[in-house]
């Protein structure tokens, strides 16, 4: 459009996120926390961080945290701490943000990825039975993968969007094979299954990220390891310190993943909000879902389907939709923020070419990639906000 001519400005913006609105009615408390760390000077491992590990583990319903410096490390140090290195596999999955199999990786083991649930987007058991029954066989007490000839370890599901994967048929298939169960619920502090069990208390060790985006967000990096295992949850809090206890005696080798005071600080405050921000989040998503409703739309967008009787915390509210790379620059166009979770599944990422994965092995991690897209979900959003999202999707498609 030339210069003359200029584009109308959006009649509203929609952010993804705003996290100002989130800071403004709590910057007084949080200052005060802070300042009370730089008076004490105390900035590693002190009594915030000690009250964010009791209040975390029992709020995911655990007997252990460990807070470490981000989700990325409490997924490594767990891969770690459960002794998972070069010559193992871990089974997860290829759609997930890239820290899950990154850290495998990093450990010098091997991802094995199975598919996801074309409806929820998580792990899919009956992938992982199908994978393990076609591909791997008992050897000497060890599930051993006959392609590669890699001891397959743990599996490692991913808690995607805030929503439990099917854990209960994971855990009986770990147990069965005798595999450690690892559970990335960096997007899912709080989410439960139908029976209200939470997160991270499924399998050995469950693993939090509190990056600034998430649902509790730091001010920078910062995440937790969650145990109900006192020997796992004594060998990470060791892991987090180099591997040393006492100090400078180092009996394995383990690296820098303390939490940062500060950070552990501005959590404490967070906590205490969580669930009224979890509720606003189910809120507009009930929003969501009833203007789609209304806006009729065919099969043009498939809203995100919460299981029956789970608690869904919304960290993302991702939709499918037709033509989803159009949609997004018209949203774009009109002053809606949205993003792609994620536009590559694991199995096509160029670092990962070693492990021989081609397109069409992986159809439904291959088809959500293409179609999803993540809309302002955050606690804050009006309920006006989140109808002129769904009047601009609507406007799209009857275009």
């Amino acid at each position: 459009m030339s210069a003359s001519n200029p584009q109308p400005a959006p009649a509203m913006q929609v952010p993804l996120l705003d996290l100002k609105l989130q800071y403004q009615p709590l910057k007084s408390e949080i200052l005060a926390a802070i300042e009370k760390v730089c008076a004490s000077q105390q900035f590693i491992l002190g009594p915030a961080t000690r009250e964010l590990e009791t209040n975390v583990a029992a709020y995911c319903q655990c007997r252990f945290g460990i807070g470490v410096s981000s989700g990325t490390d409490a997924l490594l140090v767990a891969l770690m701490a459960l002794e998972i290195g070069a010559g193992d596999e871990v089974i997860t999955t290829p759609y997930t943000f890239f820290a899950t199999a990154g850290t495998i990786a990093r450990t010098g083991a091997r991802p094995a990825f199975c598919d996801i649930d074309p409806v929820t987007f998580n792990l899919s058991p009956a992938a992982v039975t199908a994978f393990i029954e076609g591909r791997c066989e008992m050897r000497d007490g060890k599930l051993v993968n006959r392609e590669t000839g890699g001891v397959v370890k743990a599996i490692m599901p991913v808690h995607l969007y805030g929503q439990v994967a099917d854990i209960g048929p994971i855990v009986q298939i770990a147990r069965r094979y005798g595999l450690k169960v690892i559970e990335d619920a960096a997007q899912a502090i709080g989410a439960e299954d139908a029976q209200k069990r939470r997160a991270c208390s499924f399998g050995d060790v469950g693993c939090l990220s509190f990056f600034p985006t998430k649902n509790l967000g730091a001010f920078g990096d910062a995440g937790m390891c969650v145990t109900n295992d006192p020997a796992l949850a004594e060998r990470i809090e060791v892991l987090r310190v180099h591997g040393g206890k006492p100090k400078y005696f180092h009996s394995y080798i383990g690296g820098n993943f303390r939490i940062d005071e500060i950070q552990a600080a501005v959590l404490n405050i967070k906590l205490r909000h969580l669930d009224a921000w979890s509720a606003a989040r189910q809120r507009n998503a009930r929003i969501y879902d009833d203007a789609f409703d209304k806006a009729d739309l065919g099969k043009a967008v498939e809203t995100p389907r919460a299981l029956e009787g789970v608690r869904h915390i919304f960290n993302q509210y991702v939709i499918r939709a037709r033509d989803r790379d159009l949609l997004r620059q018209h949203l774009m166009a009109a002053g809606v923020g949205t993003e792609i979770y994620y536009p590559v599944p694991l199995h096509l990422q160029e670092c990962f070419a070693y492990l021989k994965h081609a397109k069409g092995d992986f159809p439904h991690a291959e088809r959500a990639a293409e179609e999803t897209l993540a809309l302002p979900i955050f606690p804050e959003l009006t309920e006006a906000q989140l109808r002129y999202v769904v009047d601009c999707i609507a406007d799209f498609y009857r275009r």
